[in-house]
C-alpha cells in the first residue's frame, strides 16, 4: 500500500515514519514536511508550506493517511495559531487526500477530545474529529492517547513533571491514565490504516499503555 503521513517530525510522527518504512506491506511513504527528512529508498519527502499546499501534486495519491500534526498553545503563541496547526492543517490535508483517492484516515487525537470541552486543547481535538467525520473516508480512526512517553526534541517542563508523577503512580492507576509510549501510539495508528475497518473507530488510551 501507499501511505501519506503528515507530522513526521514530531515525537509520535517519528515513530510512525520509522515503523512505516520498515513495514512489509507499505511500499511507499509520502511525508510532506516543512524541512527535509533523511533520505530513504521508500520515502517521498516533498517540502511544503502548510499554508499553501499544492493541491494538484501527484504525490497526494495514497491508499491511506496517518496524521500526527500538532503543537502546543505555548509553542504556537496564541489560541488562533494553535488551532491553525491542530485543526485547520489536518483538515485541509484530509480533504485533499480524500479527493485524491485515500480511503482510510487515522488521527493522533487525545484523551478527552470533545468538541464541547472548555479546555482549548480538548475542544480543538474534538472539533477536528467531528469535522473529519464529514470528509467521507471509508475507514476513520481516532487514536486518543493520554500523556505520551518518549524523548521530545523540545523541552516541556510540565509534561516532564507529569511523566515522573505518573511513573510513580503507575502500579495503582487505571490503564487509561498511564503513560502511553510513543511507539505504541504509532503502532496503533499504522494498524488502523494497514488493515482498515469500515466505519468510525476510537482507540482509547487504555489500549496504548
Amino acid at each position: 500500500m501507499k501511505l501519506l503521513h503528515v507530522g513526521a517530525t514530531g515525537l509520535v510522527g517519528g515513530h510512525v515514519l520509522s515503523q512505516a518504512l520498515a513495514h512489509p506491506r507499505i511500499e511507499r511513504v509520502t511525508a510532506p514536511t516543512r524541512r527535509p527528512l533523511e533520505a530513504h529508498a521508500r520515502l517521498v519527502n516533498p517540502v511544503v508550506d502548510f499554508e499553501h499546499l499544492p493541491e494538484d501534486a501527484d504525490w497526494w495519491a495514497a491508499d491511506a493517511v496517518v496524521c500526527t500534526l500538532g503543537t502546543t498553545r505555548a509553542k504556537a503563541g496564541s489560541d488562533q495559531a494553535f488551532r491553525r496547526v491542530d485543526l485547520d492543517y489536518p483538515l485541509a490535508v484530509a480533504r485533499i487526500a480524500h479527493r485524491h483517492g485515500a480511503r482510510a484516515f487515522a488521527l493522533n487525537s487525545a484523551l478527552g477530545a470533545d468538541a464541547d470541552a472548555r479546555i482549548l486543547y480538548s475542544r480543538t481535538k474534538g472539533e477536528l474529529e467531528r469535522a473529519l467525520a464529514d470528509v467521507g473516508f471509508v475507514s476513520l480512526t481516532f487514536v486518543r492517547p493520554g500523556l505520551i512517553g518518549g524523548d521530545r526534541a523540545e523541552f516541556r517542563a510540565g509534561e516532564r513533571a507529569a511523566s515522573a508523577l505518573l511513573r510513580v503512580l503507575a502500579p495503582v492507576l487505571p490503564r487509561r491514565y498511564r503513560i502511553n509510549p510513543a511507539a505504541n501510539v504509532a503502532a496503533a495508528l499504522l494498524d488502523a490504516v494497514v488493515d482498515p475497518r469500515p466505519g468510525r473507530h476510537v482507540v482509547g488510551s487504555e489500549r496504548l499503555a
